[in-house]
């Protein structure tokens, strides 16, 4: 397994280089965001460790444009910063997991392996529930045949939702298992159900996800 590791902290990142190593993965360091984007962009990683407060390009502009790019990898984003607002924010740039610093050399561990292995569960595998069509690998969604453009977010409400088929994912369900930073708000799922549904159901006269009042939201073919 290949990681990348994007932090100009030099004693904290030799200390996470040499754990990392040690458990038998392949770590390549940068300690700038210019030379760590252009790694990322051009080599092969599967999975991206990267601090946000970084010289000459910071970790959400590393970040966006990695996605923008659409490169899929896993990224786990370190931070001294600990306002809701920031975790919000790298969240819905596409992070796939946020660590504030300082951390616990354990709980970094257990975020990596856990990336690693829902990457390794989803990647090359496709989803088909009706006429939607979901590439786990690259995240691609059609439905109808035509291509759906989703923001991150609501990809993994999506995949989540599809991964369940025919069974009901309570709010807090949900939550747990696509917003990974415990601080979300409370109407967080609603809102994001509403944007995806304007996407993925709206525009066809089949629906296909539904609410169960007092439940939750299930992901089914439309018996009517």
């Amino acid at each position: 397994m290949k990681i990348l590791l994007i932090e100009d902290e030099r004693p904290l990142a030799v200390a996470v280089t040499r754990i990392l190593a040690e458990l038998g993965w392949q770590v390549t360091w940068q300690g700038d965001g210019a030379k760590g984007y252009q790694t990322a962009l051009n080599e092969e990683f599967d999975l991206v460790i990267l601090d946000v407060m970084l010289p000459f390009k910071s970790g959400w502009d590393i970040l966006s444009d990695l996605r923008a790019a659409r490169r899929i990898m896993p990224i786990l984003m370190l931070t001294a910063l600990e306002e809701v607002d920031d975790k919000v924010k790298g969240l819905e740039l596409g992070a796939d997991d946020y660590l504030p610093k300082p951390f616990d050399v354990s709980e970094l561990l257990a975020r990596v392996k856990a990336l690693m292995r829902r990457d390794k569960l989803n990647k090359g595998q496709v989803v088909r529930i009706a006429d939607l069509e979901i590439d786990l690998k690259t995240r691609q969604v059609m439905r109808g045949g035509k291509l759906v453009a989703l923001t991150r977010r609501e990809y993994d409400l999506l995949e989540a939702l599809a991964s369940n088929e025919g069974r009901i994912l309570s709010r807090e369900t949900i939550q747990e298992r696509v917003w990974t930073d415990e601080e979300s708000f409370s109407n967080t799922v609603d809102v994001f159900i509403g944007t995806l549904r304007k996407k993925i159901d709206a525009p066809f006269d089949k629906k296909l996800i539904h609410t169960v009042h007092g439940f939750g939201y299930v992901l089914k073919m439309d018996p009517n």
